[in-house]
């Protein structure tokens, strides 16, 4: 009679494998140091204190995923990259508004639990809150059978940030002459993927064996937040954005205030080998500019006066080079001149 009953189980859902997981993710949290210990990982939600230094605290809260960067990695089956994807598309926000990154929660929907795989894109979220310098708290995983197909999952993310409202970076920083700073992606990061897709199936590419292509597609999104905010406690920065879907125009003009436009030359733009195959498979100049970074993960507006002293924050491979400068003008963003792809 015991056969013919009704469980969880059987309709595809196993909660001891869950608990399992769980169970990681408490110990991997624990072992890190440095770090304040989170104890209530697996309870029902997680405590964390507003820093005592910050006189007039303003709490910043960002969420994102990864979008269809997923399918590269389950095409090739790596997914020790994609949780430090995850965590960088919203601390890469956060700092925009001059936030510190404080912690950061993770949603994971999946059609079955497959441990091996969870544990890598957990991994890679740790990994990710380590360079961001802030705690993973907590988060869900969610066993949805018959939602997703075998093998299939989707991952959201959650950062919360802090910041002094007097150090809030403000529209009104920003001031003619002000130049405007390209700091170089780490690739496509996570915006532009259903493109790519879309192109390496009509060319019937094998990524698989397409080294290149396989390398490259999978690198994890450039965290930003230590050099900015080293920048911000320098007072370096007039303003930021970072550069996800839509361009750099669609986020530049994001920043800029009324009657000042950011004139960008194109041609001064280093795109890395990504964006020049890319381009040399027949994506036009404005395809590629409202698409993808087009080898900008994130814009930096300054004086002029703090050019040199910004440069020394940054490593070498992520050196910060001049695009563009602040203008009077009404339209929010100029593009001037044409992407010199093959330079």
């Amino acid at each position: 009679m015991k056969n013919n009953l009704f469980t969880y189980k059987k309709s595809g859902v196993n909660i001891s494998s869950a608990d399992k997981f769980v169970k990681f993710i408490s110990n991997i949290t624990a072992k890190k140091k440095g770090k304040k210990k989170f104890t209530n990982i697996g309870g029902f939600g997680s405590i964390s204190d507003i820093p005592k230094n910050i006189v007039n605290p303003k709490i910043v809260a960002c969420t994102d995923g990864v979008g269809t960067k997923i399918e590269i990695a389950n095409l090739i089956q790596k997914f020790d990259t994609i949780g430090i994807d995850l965590v960088a598309m919203s601390v890469n926000d956060l700092i925009v508004q001059g936030a510190r990154p404080l912690f950061f929660l993770d949603y994971i929907s999946i059609n079955k639990i497959d441990l091996p795989k969870l544990k890598s894109i957990i991994k890679g979220i740790v990994k990710g809150c380590e360079i961001s310098n802030c705690s993973l708290v907590g988060g869900e995983t969610a066993e949805m059978p018959g939602t997703y197909a075998k093998g299939k999952f989707d991952i959201a993310g959650f950062a919360v940030g802090i910041v002094d409202q007097k150090k809030i970076l403000s529209k009104n920083n920003i001031k003619k002459n002000d130049l405007v700073l390209a700091v170089p992606s780490n690739g496509l990061h996570s915006n532009g993927y259903s493109l790519v897709r879309y192109l390496i199936e009509k060319k019937k590419i094998n990524i698989k064996k397409n080294l290149f292509l396989k390398k490259e597609l999978i690198r994890p999104t450039k965290i930003y937040v230590n050099e900015t905010l080293s920048l911000l406690n320098k007072n370096l920065i007039n303003g930021c954005a970072n550069i996800t879907g839509g361009g750099i125009e669609d986020n530049i003009k994001r920043i800029i205030p009324d009657k000042l436009s950011a004139e960008i030359n194109l041609n001064k733009i280093n795109p890395s080998n990504i964006y020049k195959w890319l381009k040399k498979n027949n994506i036009s100049d404005k395809e590629m500019l409202k698409t993808f970074n087009c080898g900008v993960g994130f814009c930096l507006i300054i004086k002029k006066k703090n050019f040199h002293r910004v440069l020394k924050i940054f490593s070498k491979k992520y050196r910060p080079y001049i695009i563009g400068k602040i203008v009077k003008n009404k339209k929010k963003v100029i593009l001037k001149d044409r992407l010199d792809w093959y330079k």
